[in-house]
């Protein structure tokens, strides 16, 4: 896999991936960097067509997720740590926002080491961006215990499509030197003119009915309401899995 051609795959093949396989990749994974060492992540593997469909309303039922062979379900644990703690005498304190965001970061990075090891073997992959969007859905339905929250899923499979590469920004509009520089209108101009000049982009801006490409984003994909209902979400997932408790 060349960084350069990475896609996002959403059509797998009818092929299998041999579990052998995909369990040497989740182990490989786990030698990322990770917090205090202490991994604090958990991944629920679903294959079966009954997991996925419990799944896939979580995430809008967007076809891949039961048309996979695989999903992976990454979430931020630290259960598992507190019971080792509580086993060996010990006192653990990870009912708290800092200790979610700690083993958020280590999923993560998890997340991203398993999918350069996965497209290395030619697997193709498909981050889901609504894993926090409706997580009491996915909580409820991969039975999670309190200290665990999902914080990313993955749809993998053998690629059935090569879909073109999307656009990237240029690495002036995020590498900042020595500290953050906000940028200007004019550099905001140079940073998304080519974004906004692709045709499949304008064609996104007509055929919503809207005058800019930003527009599309704040107006329709990602609105203030959306963001603010599932903020609230969030929220109440936090509190029920326990990461708000000290607050």
């Amino acid at each position: 896999m060349d960084i350069h051609t990475r896609r996002t795959i959403r059509k797998y093949s009818a092929q299998d991936i041999e579990p052998e396989l995909l369990h040497r990749l989740l182990t490989d994974a786990g030698r990322t960097q990770t917090m205090g060492n202490l991994q604090l992540y958990s991944v629920v593997i679903t294959r079966s067509p009954q997991g996925k469909a419990a799944l896939a309303p979580a995430h809008f039922n967007q076809p891949m997720v039961t048309q996979a062979p695989v999903v992976l379900t990454i979430c931020a644990d630290f259960r598992r740590t507190s019971t080792w703690a509580e086993c060996r005498e010990a006192q653990p304190g990870y009912d708290n926002m800092l200790s979610f965001l700690n083993a958020a970061t280590d999923a993560l990075l998890y997340t991203q080491t398993f999918c350069t090891l996965a497209e290395a073997e030619g697997l193709g992959l498909c981050y889901l961006g609504t894993t926090l969007y409706q997580p009491e859905a996915i909580i409820d339905a991969l039975e999670l215990p309190r200290l665990t929250f999902p914080v990313a899923t993955l749809t993998v499979g053998w690629p059935a499509e090569e879909p073109p590469l999307t656009d990237r920004l240029p690495a002036e509009a995020w590498l900042h030197d020595e500290r953050y520089h906000c940028p200007t209108p004019a550099d905001i101009d140079r940073f998304y003119s080519a974004k906004e000049a692709l045709p499949e982009n304008q064609h996104f801006v007509l055929e919503n009915n809207k005058a800019t490409l930003a527009q599309v984003f704040t107006d329709i994909r990602y609105t203030r309401r959306d963001n603010e209902a599932m903020s609230q979400g969030l929220m109440r997932a936090l509190k029920r899995q326990g990461f708000l408790s000290a607050q």
